[in-house]
């Protein structure tokens, strides 16, 4: 557990030294930032209508960002370590494989928690701004969803970028694989008769959605833990592969 906090608290570090990151958490934030303008402005013009204000919108669009984002923050992850050589040394120190990418995988996912933190402010406000406030049990699910489909994200990240030593490649690598899995993997469930309940299961949007609704089912945190599991599980099998070639 130390090896992977250290090499976590490290990853972590390295974010707050790096361009990408910061370019990452401004338009993440500047995006975030205007669309909650727009949602109050909106409430604000259909008050009469007795519209209230929802965090939906931002969460909704949050999750979208993470799409295009997350590919540039887990790029250089494992990538830059086999481009640059420095992979060889780490395989010589006193840690485990899995050590190694779970490690880069908190990193990662703390660096994440910290612009969602920020984010905070937004129900804050709306709720300051609602009487009796804002509905706190779909706020709270719907931030759940937000962080396991982060980590889902990030791990998926992680696995690709330790089967490259090219940033370029890992990063288009995972963008194809999350726009999949966000917008692709269910498209078959509409138009195939016989197994579309197993498309319709694997859509992340649904899963993601369902969390948003307030409620937490025990087949949607399965699902984003599964993921989860799957792309540590593939980077682990990439950098022991390559311990032994």
């Amino acid at each position: 557990m130390r090896n992977i906090w250290t090499i976590a608290k490290r990853e972590y570090n390295h974010y707050f030294i790096s361009p990408i990151a910061y370019v990452v958490a401004f338009t993440i934030l500047l995006v975030l930032g205007i669309i909650f303008a727009l949602v109050i402005y909106s409430s604000a013009q259909n008050a009469m209508y007795g519209s209230t204000p929802d965090i939906s919108p931002i969460i909704g669009s949050f999750a979208f960002l993470l799409v295009l984002s997350i590919p540039a923050l887990t790029m250089r992850l494992l990538a830059d370590e086999n481009r640059m050589g420095t992979m060889e040394l780490l395989l010589t120190a006193p840690v485990r494989d899995s050590e190694l990418i779970i490690g880069k995988w908190l990193g990662g996912l703390l660096f994440i928690l910290t612009v969602v933190g920020i984010t905070f402010v937004y129900p804050i406000i709306l709720n300051s701004l609602v009487e009796p406030g804002i509905d706190q049990g779909a706020m709270i699910t719907s931030y759940l969803g937000l962080i396991l489909l982060a980590a889902s994200f990030l791990a998926i990240g992680v696995g690709i970028s330790a089967l490259f030593s090219n940033q370029v490649a890992a990063f288009f690598v995972t963008m194809v694989a999350l726009v999949f899995l966000w917008w692709l993997m269910g498209f078959p469930a509409d138009y195939v008769q016989k197994g579309g309940e197993i498309f319709r299961y694997l859509d992340l949007q649904s899963h993601f959605q369902s969390l948003g609704q307030g409620k937490i089912l025990l087949s949607d945190v399965v699902y984003f833990l599964s993921l989860i599991a799957m792309g540590l599980f593939t980077g682990t099998m990439a950098v022991e592969t390559r311990r032994w070639r």
